[in-house]
């Protein structure tokens, strides 16, 4: 076991990696190269195998990474698994959200809490599992655009199953205050782009509204929204209880007096089971191909409706007796098990397999806020978890 000095140390130094994380600006859809590269840097100095994937555009990048077990046993590897990017800055903050600031017993920064402090945690953890005479594998996982619909972790999980790495325990370590999160329901998010005739506001029957076209779409959106919670389950775990579905924004025209030929909703849903997901699509294109179109067509025949899928992030369904979460008990010795309303990348790691739980430093109450942070009290907490892993790690 870690003395109280080498955690102490330790704390001290994660602190300065997450200031140092925080201060690469890694915006979901901005290039994360740089971070990754610090990351790779302080991983493979302590002898870690690393691999990456990429973008098409080789802009943003996985990192996965390994320090090898130093004897064989029969325990499984541990992923601790992130993400690097962060949502944008709105105005408002009283320091600058790229360069951390330490006010009492709170560390300020974007990411700090969602979720560069997991991963500043881990960072300055590595090097007591690299000196350690571990009796399993250590991978470590950071993905990017986990904010935008999890566009990286799809992309990393392929090489996994080509690498045939499933047969783990992996550790998502978004905010939880470090607590065990077993269950969230899935974020399915799409953008549907309307096309019509434009034409003057005076002769409405020479154009075609996409305005009008779309509003009709959302309506039956609206529509389908009720009978989502018909379709609830008995003995739901969530809050609420049944599949959501929202309408984000409209938008098209240009004029009042212009017939708008352009227009496109966002919208998601949060489907508690992959089925209502399926109802909703199925339900949402026939209205779509069998009535909206074949109207818009018959006056304009290049007329279109498109629906763009944003991102499909999978569901993370509670497991009885799940494994990752009986380890991460019998470190934190707490038996309790929640569910939370936000998306993480835990349902596509435990799509391939890898049994998978949710729990990490901050909370999730100060995700995506003005003035964003993270008790440094956390920080501690994580750590010590971390130290837990290592002794899980030991013959």
């Amino acid at each position: 076991m870690s003395t109280g000095n080498n955690l102490e140390n330790i704390y001290v130094n994660s602190i300065e990696i997450l200031k140092d994380l925080i201060a690469f600006k890694t915006v979901s859809g901005e290039d994360n190269n740089q971070l990754i590269d610090y990351c790779d840097k302080i991983l493979s100095s302590l002898g870690a195998i690393s691999f990456r994937t990429y973008d098409e555009e080789k802009k943003r990048v996985n990192l996965f990474s390994t320090l090898k077990a130093k004897k064989d046993s029969n325990k499984k590897p541990i992923i601790l698994s992130g993400h690097t990017d962060v949502v944008p800055v709105s105005k408002g903050w009283s320091t600058d959200p790229f360069d951390a600031t330490i006010k009492e017993d709170k560390l300020f920064g974007r990411g700090s809490c969602d979720m560069k402090g997991f991963i500043a945690c881990v960072l300055a953890y590595a090097p007591i599992f690299s000196k350690s005479n571990l009796d399993r594998d250590i991978h470590f996982s950071f993905t990017f655009d986990e904010e935008t619909a999890c566009k990286g972790a799809p992309i990393l999980i392929e090489e996994l199953k080509k690498r045939k790495i499933k047969d783990c325990i992996c550790i998502v370590g978004e905010p939880t205050n470090m607590k065990i999160i077993d269950a969230h329901k899935g974020c399915y998010e799409y953008t549907t782009y309307f096309e019509g005739l434009a034409g003057h506001s005076s002769e409405p029957d020479k154009g075609v509204s996409a305005v009008e076209f779309a509003a009709r779409y959302v309506n039956k959106l609206l529509e389908l929204k009720t009978k989502l919670k018909e379709r609830q389950l008995k003995d739901s775990i969530f809050d609420p209880p049944y599949s959501t579905l929202q309408v984000g924004g409209i938008f098209g025209g240009i004029a009042h007096n212009v017939i708008a030929d352009k227009c496109h909703v966002n919208w998601e849903t949060r489907p508690v089971i992959k089925e209502d997901g399926i109802f909703l699509n199925k339900e949402i294109d026939k209205f779509t191909n069998e009535t909206l179109l074949p109207e818009m067509k018959k006056i304009y025949p290049k007329s279109s409706i498109k629906k763009h899928i944003i991102g499909e992030i999978t569901g993370f369904d509670r497991i009885s007796n799940s494994e990752a979460c009986e380890f991460v008990s019998s470190i934190t010795g707490d038996n309790s098990r929640e569910v939370v309303s936000f998306g993480t990348e835990a349902g596509l790691f435990q799509e391939i397999g890898i049994s998978t739980v949710v729990c990490g430093p901050g909370s999730i109450k100060q995700a995506h806020k003005i003035d964003e942070f993270i008790k440094l009290s956390e920080i501690k907490k994580c750590i010590s978890f971390l130290d837990g892993v290592k002794n899980k790690s030991l013959n």
